[in-house]
């Protein structure tokens, strides 16, 4: 109330967030600063111009946030306050450091379904790939902006089909420039998943987008969540196009169906790997040629001795 009555002097919103600040640490707390989330993010509106403000106030949501997501809750933040955070990445749309911190807090955000509608529905997609291309070298804000963009693409009410069809490209970018990166690949791969079950790659995208993600597989194999949405990335391609499916058996790096198994063995207790992995042979297999190939290349002892550890699944 106290904030609430003085929006216009940044001394009271600092010293607001400063004694909200002294709370996060009380776990009995916790409730009412979670009521206090928007109050910190209009005044981080008004206050705009101030760099101080700015940081004290993101870094006091990532904190606010972080405990939220570790007590599975999420923040469902209406429209006016997405927007709020859109007026916030223009205005400091240059400033590298502050947009570490605050795409990440976007991320945080974007969990929420009805937040990453929001976020949507502001116009936030633009922004993102616009912060993507500016700062491609940066993997902390790579790998946040691929999280939002995979929960805002996920959406089922894209009304703006050309703004997530632009993402493609620099999505593809990020992955390549972060391969190594087993985080941010991992960002990248579920990004290019969302974006392949909305249609947004074209006939020249297939083979080059297959070859990538066969590419971040075989450099992060260990990282199962990577694995499985990769191989659910490959399976939409795959099922849009032969092409798709022809790259991953011709990849100039290695048979993409030996990748398979070694991805099965590598992971075969995790049901969800296991699950991907067949979803991608049975859309590959609804090609005649490859159906033939992975016939031989013995693909049919793979399947047997998954059905025979997923009896029930």
């Amino acid at each position: 109330e106290f904030m609430q009555a003085y929006w216009n002097i940044e001394e009271v919103q600092a010293k607001g967030f400063q004694h909200l600040a002294s709370f996060v640490e009380d776990k009995s707390a916790f409730p009412y600063l979670l009521k206090c989330t928007e109050v910190i993010i209009l005044a981080m509106k008004t206050h705009i111009d101030s760099p101080e403000l700015q940081a004290e106030g993101c870094t006091l949501l990532l904190e606010i946030l972080s405990q939220a997501l570790e007590q599975g809750m999420m923040m469902a933040l209406d429209e006016r306050v997405a927007s709020c955070l859109l007026h916030t990445v223009r205005k400091h749309s240059e400033n590298e450091e502050f947009l570490s911190m605050f795409c990440t807090l976007l991320m945080m955000v974007s969990a929420s379904e009805v937040a990453a509608e929001n976020l949507r529905k502001v116009g936030m997609i633009p922004d993102l790939l616009s912060i993507l291309r500016r700062f491609l070298h940066n993997d902390k804000i790579c790998c946040s902006c691929c999280a939002v963009l995979w929960s805002l693409a996920v959406s089922e009410n894209n009304a703006d089909q050309a703004v997530l069809d632009s993402a493609v490209p620099v999505t593809s970018a990020v992955l390549q420039e972060h391969l190594q990166n087993g985080v941010v690949a991992e960002s990248a791969c579920s990004a290019l998943w969302a974006l392949s079950l909305q249609g947004c790659l074209t006939d020249s995208d297939y083979e080059p987008t297959a070859a990538l993600l066969l590419e971040a597989i075989r450099m992060n194999p260990e990282r199962a969540v990577l694995v499985k949405n990769g191989c659910l990335a490959l399976a939409s391609l795959v099922r849009l196009s032969e092409t798709a499916a022809l790259a991953i058996l011709l990849d100039s790096k290695g048979s993409g169906t030996e990748l398979i198994k070694d991805q099965y063995y590598l992971h075969f207790d995790d049901q969800g790997v296991t699950e991907a992995l067949c979803l991608l042979m049975n859309e590959m297999v609804q090609y005649d040629n490859v159906m033939l190939n992975m016939r031989s290349q013995k693909m049919e002892k793979l399947l047997l001795k998954i059905k025979f550890q997923f009896p029930f699944s």
